[in-house]
């Protein structure tokens, strides 16, 4: 990987969000140029890597270590807001949970990317809303991806019906300049087993060598190990879902077919379009094989978006750095927070707390 001199903060315009270390790795992997660390700005505790793909100067953060969940994944991106002001756009990038269904056969290693569909923007927080007696009520939209990346995946989408996607020799090229990744990031050669909705985990390893095989449902043999690329629904939430009940109800509800713990905690404040590499089903069988591969290929998958993605017209920007810092960012960044926290908590309220719950709401609107 090329390297090249220290840029300033305003020479950056793509932000590139990851919640694990294992896929900020990914991400880092497919620069095309490696650029020299920025000192960090006031108030601004992520850490970041900087580089270029094509003619996009990128920045690369991920959430703390061991921090999961929207609000984190909100506070990260205000503070990159606060720090980088020619940010154009945001990228969530990283692993997720499928959710397979008769239109879309989702499998393990295939990549979903976030795109408008009926009233939703791509996102959708399934565990916001008002809880009644009984039931739940799921209220409120996020915000679609920034036009600039949706006219650029459909040119991509144009692109890879003639020529197919790149995804696969992106990942080769990663492990020629960085061999050290694929033992870990190479494709898995487990089985990619999706059981029948009904059918627990056999074993307390996480494995499912104990499992029956005959309780797995029946799908056509691909010709290829080539990942496939579905656009859709994304369904975030603040839980860890290992049920495949859960799975199939967001599926049937908001016609979801991936699932994941931080989008929703970006839609509204910085506008971002999130690519996911499938590495589960979400149900009792999850574990950790595929999560490595995945996020080589949404990482792979982001990269060739980005070659096609419309630059400012000016071309890369080139300023002094950024020196604008006020006391103003302060107040953004706890508003922001405190909006995302706000959300985030409501979702994990039952309904003997609904009272509590639409005061939470206010408070979010302040």
């Amino acid at each position: 990987m090329a390297q090249r001199a220290r840029l300033s903060y305003d020479d950056y315009t793509v932000g590139w969000i990851c919640a694990l270390p294992l896929e900020m790795a990914a991400a880092a992997a497919m620069l095309d140029v490696l650029h020299e660390e920025l000192p960090v700005q006031p108030n601004d505790h992520n850490t970041y890597i900087f580089g270029q793909i094509g003619l996009h100067n990128v920045v690369i953060t991920c959430l703390p270590s061991r921090e999961y969940g929207i609000a984190s994944a909100a506070t990260v991106a205000t503070q990159l807001k606060s720090s980088f002001h020619a940010i154009r756009f945001g990228l969530m990038v990283g692993i997720g949970g499928g959710i397979p269904n008769e239109t879309n056969d989702v499998r393990l290693g295939d990549i979903v990317v976030s795109s408008p569909t009926g009233i939703y923007g791509g996102v959708v927080q399934y565990d916001y809303g008002k809880a009644y007696p009984g039931h739940f009520e799921h209220t409120g939209t996020l915000d679609r991806p920034p036009r600039t990346l949706l006219s650029a995946l459909a040119k991509l989408q144009a692109r890879h019906e003639v020529q197919g996607s790149k995804v696969c020799h992106s990942v080769t090229e990663m492990f020629r300049r960085n061999p050290f990744m694929e033992s870990g990031y190479a494709r898995p050669q487990s089985s990619d087993y999706l059981f029948l909705s009904d059918y627990i985990h056999k074993s307390r390893a996480s494995s499912c060598i104990h499992c029956d095989l005959s309780r797995s449902v029946k799908r056509p043999k691909r010709i290829s190990n080539e990942p496939v690329i579905h656009y859709g629904l994304i369904a975030s939430g603040n839980r860890v879902i290992k049920d495949s009940c859960l799975r199939d109800q967001l599926g049937r509800k908001f016609g979801a077919i991936c699932v994941e713990m931080e989008a929703a905690g970006l839609m509204n404040t910085f506008p971002s379009l999130v690519i996911r590499g499938i590495c589960d089903y979400a149900d009792t069988h999850k574990n950790k094989s595929w999560q490595r591969y995945a996020a080589a290929v949404a990482a792979a998958y982001t990269r060739e978006l980005l070659q096609v993605t419309s630059v400012t017209s000016s071309g890369v920007p080139r300023h002094e750095s950024n020196t604008n810092y006020t006391p103003s960012h302060d107040l953004h960044i706890r508003k922001s927070i405190l909006h995302s926290t706000c959300m985030s908590f409501t979702g994990m309220l039952g309904s003997q707390h609904s009272s509590f719950r639409a005061s939470i709401t206010d408070i979010s609107q302040l």
